[in-house]
């Protein structure tokens, strides 16, 4: 089901991130309308090529605002002797970058210095869920762009091993709760992890046990047989569910199997709170799109830019 919300009132959490008191829905209302469709246009035609842009561009999207917020520095490529967030190894598989600069560049020829690359990544995230079949909702906008981006600091980003108390944690620093942890990790129904991300749970897991104890034996068997011990295939790996290019709530319910991927999944019914959760979203499809699209407003609304890039790739 479609779920169309307003933007929400968010508290200042005591963190290095802030909520942005200057985002608004009709923030391009009068200097750049069409800003919502051109985007939207483009994000449709990639996936219409490419079934495998909209996990990229939401995960970009995510990745972007867990580490100075939603100010686009995930975009910026490397500056003389600077190592940039694209470089470091949580980011390395990402990729669809060229829809963000053909967006740009559409939006550019539309409504030149206007808006910013920030404000295009946040409306294509929300694009790449519609186009799976996933609720739309209305963005805030008025993001601006930052100029500082650092490999060094992608070791913010929470990793697939993390448990709940380090999830917790890892997401708390950002303003955001345990709701809007489960909320957003359902974005896992989207795309393909390799082994890498998730083997560590498949071979010499601990002292005792070889295979993490929390997965279903059937299903860690059909992954030991693409992820191997020792495995040397560089793209082997795993889709995130059955139905890698529909946005639904199958993720939860293969947690509640015991057949996710990552740990940072199955560590989600580890809590009473966080179990009844997901739960609640396994058995309701329109549970999960209106606590999905409230926790990707609240998400996204993290703002550190500075200025509209003119290139979305560099400074100005």
């Amino acid at each position: 089901m479609a779920v169309s919300v307003v933007i929400f009132s968010f508290l200042l959490i005591c963190s290095s991130f802030s909520f942005g008191d200057s985002l608004s829905l009709n923030y391009y209302d009068k200097n750049c309308p069409d800003v919502d469709r051109i985007i939207s246009n483009i994000v449709k035609e990639a996936f219409s090529e490419d079934k495998t842009v909209p996990a990229a561009l939401l995960r970009m999207h995510f990745h972007d605002c867990f580490i100075r917020g939603c100010d686009a520095s995930v975009l910026l490529d490397k500056a003389e002797d600077n190592k940039v967030e694209k470089t470091g190894p949580p980011n390395l598989s990402l990729h669809a970058f060229f829809v963000i600069d053909n967006a740009k560049k559409a939006v550019e020829a539309a409504c030149p210095g206007v808006v910013s690359c920030a404000d295009i990544l946040a409306l294509a995230a929300r694009d790449s869920v519609v186009v799976s079949g996933g609720p739309t909702w209305d963005v805030p906008k008025g993001r601006l762009d930052g100029r500082t981006s650092y490999a060094s600091e992608t070791r913010q980003l929470p990793a697939p091993s993390f448990n709940l108390s380090q999830l917790q944690q890892s997401f708390a620093q950002r303003g955001l709760n345990l709701g809007d942890l489960v909320a957003l990790s359902g974005g896992h129904s989207l795309g393909f992890s390799h082994c890498s991300s998730f083997q560590g749970r498949l071979h010499n897991f601990d002292a005792t046990n070889d295979i993490d104890p929390s997965i279903n034996p059937s299903f860690a068997a059909s992954l030991r047989n693409v992820c191997p011990a020792h495995n040397k295939m560089k793209n082997a790996g795993s889709t995130m569910d059955p139905s890698p290019s529909t946005f639904d709530n199958t993720y939860y319910k293969l947690i509640l199997q015991g057949k996710s991927l990552f740990s940072s999944d199955q560590t989600l019914v580890t809590a009473p709170s966080t179990e009844k959760l997901v739960r609640q979203f396994a058995a309701s499809q329109e549970a999960f799109d209106e606590a999905f699209v409230k926790s990707m407003i609240k998400m996204s609304s993290i703002t550190a830019g500075h200025e509209v890039r003119k290139n979305c790739r560099r400074v100005n």
